[in-house]
């Protein structure tokens, strides 16, 4: 009983926070346009005609939100909704996949399940749209935006004024470097060597974004991916509560991130850059609503992790830290979202 009264007390603290959060955005949104480039954590429907197990156009998914399944691997919103609303969005950023007319003036969704910085990652899952197909998308997504507006100069002012968000590397190790029975990385790199790889060829994306316009630019961390319900039940966590080596791994690519941000930040003037975490912060406020279940998933899974199709899920799924074995739930994403929000907005 006393841990149902504090879920509910954390629940609505959590929805008092977005609330207030809301009303601080009065009118136009805070920014005129939100990219999304990055993974599953972020992907609104892109993968949902591609040849690939990682898709989930499909019941249960979707169950909390708005329009059902739509290629959301959530119960409900993910955290860039949740971002985009607080931006004060009125709807949400459309995937690039269905992506038409004067919607691309107020932003894109690139990301897609199974994908990261390097372009194999993922794909014994089969197609994934990569960082760097993402990016090139946009391109295709400038030269629209240039032609709705008249010119390319035009194009770039409006640009200018974009958020940019990448919410992408946790496949570079779920879906790569500890997967070697697909892919050579960790043969060919120590977790020091390949995190140092990864920064370098993310640095050389990132910068592909700002000469293309991008001035605001968000690039959020991995999180505790040795947490995840798969990692624990693949690997074994010899004794600890996670799989520690895996999270290791992921805190190298963090450090090295928040150094290439402060590197950017010094180099590139005339942009702003921040880190958003995704492994401390959010974690210490997801302690404080009681989730209660934090190492199985609220869903039934396959043999990929992901949800049975059509089978119920649980019930009390603000209870769970997990909806799938990969993903979090929805009240997940709103404390990651709501924690992050104060310091997107530094560079707004």
């Amino acid at each position: 009983m006393a841990d149902h009264i504090k879920l509910k007390y954390g629940a609505v603290c959590v929805w008092l926070q977005v609330a207030w959060l809301s009303n601080c955005v009065n009118g136009e949104p805070k920014v005129p346009c939100y990219f999304i480039f990055g993974d599953s954590l972020v992907d609104s429907g892109n993968n949902n005609n591609l040849a690939t197990t990682a898709k989930v156009d499909y019941q249960p998914y979707g169950i909390d939100f708005t329009y059902g399944p739509t290629g959301r691997f959530t119960n409900g919103r993910t955290s860039a909704d949740i971002i985009g609303e607080l931006l004060g969005f009125d709807s949400f950023i459309p995937p690039y996949l269905s992506a038409s007319g004067s919607q691309i003036l107020k932003g894109v969704n690139y990301a897609s399940g199974s994908a990261g910085i390097r372009s194999e990652t993922g794909k014994a899952a089969g197609v994934n749209i990569d960082l760097t197909t993402q990016l090139q998308r946009h391109q295709v997504v400038i030269s629209r935006i240039a032609g709705s507006l008249g010119s390319e100069e035009l194009a770039m002012n409006h640009l200018n004024k974009c958020l940019y968000s990448f919410v992408i590397g946790s496949n570079d190790y779920i879906n790569n470097y500890f997967l070697p029975q697909f892919y050579n990385t960790s043969k060919e790199y120590s977790p020091v060597q390949f995190a140092e790889v990864l920064i370098e060829e993310y640095k050389q994306k990132i910068m592909s974004s700002y000469n293309s316009g991008a001035r605001k630019v968000a690039l959020t961390g991995i999180g505790r991916i040795g947490c995840t319900p798969n990692a624990i039940a693949t690997y074994g966590t010899n004794g600890s509560l996670c799989v520690d080596y895996m999270n290791n791994a992921a805190n190298l690519f963090n450090g090295n991130l928040k150094s290439l941000v402060d590197q950017l930040k010094n180099d590139l003037m005339d942009a702003n850059f921040v880190y958003l975490d995704a492994y401390g912060a959010p974690f210490q406020n997801i302690s404080t609503i009681g989730l209660r279940i934090t190492s199985s998933s609220c869903c039934q899974v396959n043999g990929y992790g992901l949800c049975t199709p059509k089978e119920a899920p649980c019930t009390f799924r603000n209870s769970y830290l997990f909806w799938d074995a990969f993903h979090p739930t929805q009240i997940v994403n709103q404390v990651g979202a709501t924690t992050s929000y104060p310091t997107l907005l530094s560079i707004l």
